[in-house]
């Protein structure tokens, strides 16, 4: 019913920038909560950062003052700027939303594939 699409991952060396994107689509009614996630080789999958329907945020300290989330509600899509990367910011990253598809029935949570990033030293 709700599908995610990130775009934006790929290769970049210490030092650099690259944005994601993750777009929903399908039956959404609204959506609430939406994040980014990554899990490192061997660990586990921790929050990076994560964004309310009103525009609030929240980041792991690790990417405070370097990584910015936003959203655009019009087009059911939230981004992860990031900047000033470093190698242990390699990773997959997944996007995450709380969607309603229903006005009668309660809001769940989908993910998207997950998105390859690589930050060489």
């Amino acid at each position: 019913q709700v599908q995610l699409v990130e775009s934006g991952g790929g290769l970049v060396q210490a030092g650099g920038s690259l944005r994601l994107s993750c777009a929903a689509s399908g039956r959404i009614v609204s959506i609430n909560d939406m994040a980014w996630y990554r899990q490192a080789p061997g660990e586990s999958r921790e929050l990076v950062a994560g964004i309310d329907s009103g525009g609030s945020t929240n980041y792991a300290d690790s990417v405070k003052g370097r990584f910015t989330i936003s959203r655009d509600n019009a087009k059911n899509t939230v981004y992860l700027q990031m900047n000033s990367m470093k190698p242990e910011d390699t990773a997959v990253y997944s996007c995450y939303a709380d969607v309603r598809v229903t006005i009668f029935r309660s809001s769940r949570g989908y993910w998207g594939q997950g998105t390859q990033v690589t930050v060489s030293s």
